[in-house]
């Protein structure tokens, strides 16, 4: 049975991860200086977080990244928003529900698949010890049959 390693990432950290990256890039901000902000909120390093961010997390908030670059580049453009703040949120709230759904799939199919793979293991380590009482009670039976034998014969 494998164990969880100690520093693995929990579901909050990358919630709080890409939050806080679609926020940076939202707000016209580097990846690289999310990536450090939250780093210190998570005692972990820079490119740990940049690492899980792009191995992992990106693919899932590929929708939510090109909203709040396309927010981005509107509110850039002009001093003057094209909308007001309500009508701006709620395509990113919106974004960030879709991604958070499929962030929750994500896991689940993970955990899933997981608890599967132990069951899996269980299951292979359960029929090794019923071949193992299995033989161990033809050599009992293989002893009484010589016994009986011994018996009739005396």
């Amino acid at each position: 049975m494998q164990g969880h390693r100690q520093d693995a990432w929990t579901k909050d950290e990358d919630i709080l991860l890409a939050e806080t990256v679609l926020r940076y890039i939202r707000e016209g901000k580097t990846q690289l200086e999310a990536f450090k902000k939250v780093g210190n909120m998570l005692s972990r390093t820079s490119a740990a977080c940049g690492f899980r961010w792009n191995a992992t997390l990106r693919k899932h908030y590929e929708e939510a990244i090109q909203l709040a670059k396309s927010n981005r580049k509107k509110l850039s453009m002009s001093e003057e928003p094209f909308f007001d703040k309500a009508e701006t949120d709620l395509p990113n709230i919106s974004a960030l529900i879709h991604s958070l759904e499929k962030l929750s799939s994500y896991y689940q199919k993970s955990d899933i698949t997981e608890k599967l793979t132990l069951l899996k293991k269980e299951n292979d380590l359960l029929k090794e010890q019923l071949e193992e009482c299995n033989q161990v009670f033809q050599e009992i039976e293989a002893i009484m049959d010589k016994w009986r034998k011994k018996g009739k014969n005396h």
